[in-house]
C-alpha cells in the first residue's frame, strides 16, 4: 500500500502515528514536512481530502502563530496557506495520505481508519 506521513520527529503523536502505519505491518514514505514542504496545491488538497478547512490544518497553539497574527478569525484561507507555507511548523501534523483517504492523525488512532 502506497502511504506517506507528513512528519514531524520531535512530535509525540506523529511519531505514535508512523509507529502504528509501521506495527500494521507497511513501511510508509516518510516527510519531514518542515524541510520538504508539501506544494500550496498539494496542501490544499490534503486539507479538503480529509474534510477540514483551511483554520483546522493551522497549528494555532504555535507561539508564532499568535505572532504573526493567523490566529485572528478575520484572516482568510489564502493568508493562512501563505503563513503555512512560509512556515511550515504551522502546519499541524501529521498528515497521512493513503489509497483509502487523508487523515490529520490527531489523535494518532486516526490513522486506522484509512489503512
Amino acid at each position: 500500500m502506497d502511504i506517506t506521513i507528513f512528519h514531524n520527529p520531535r512530535c509525540g503523536t506523529s511519531r505514535n502515528t508512523l509507529a502504528a502505519i509501521r506495527e500494521a505491518g507497511i513501511e510508509p514514505r516518510v516527510v519531514d514536512y518542515l524541510t520538504d514542504t508539501p506544494s500550496r496545491e498539494e496542501l490544499r488538497d490534503m486539507i479538503a481530502r480529509a474534510g477540514l478547512n483551511v483554520r483546522d490544518a493551522l497549528r494555532a497553539k504555535e507561539a508564532l502563530a499568535a505572532e504573526l497574527g493567523v490566529n485572528d478569525p478575520a484572516v482568510g484561507d489564502d493568508a493562512l496557506l501563505d503563513a503555512m507555507l512560509a512556515h511550515p511548523i504551522l502546519i499541524n501534523r501529521p498528515f497521512v495520505v493513503t489509497p483509502k483517504g487523508v487523515r490529520l492523525c490527531r489523535p494518532a488512532e486516526l490513522v486506522h481508519e484509512i489503512l
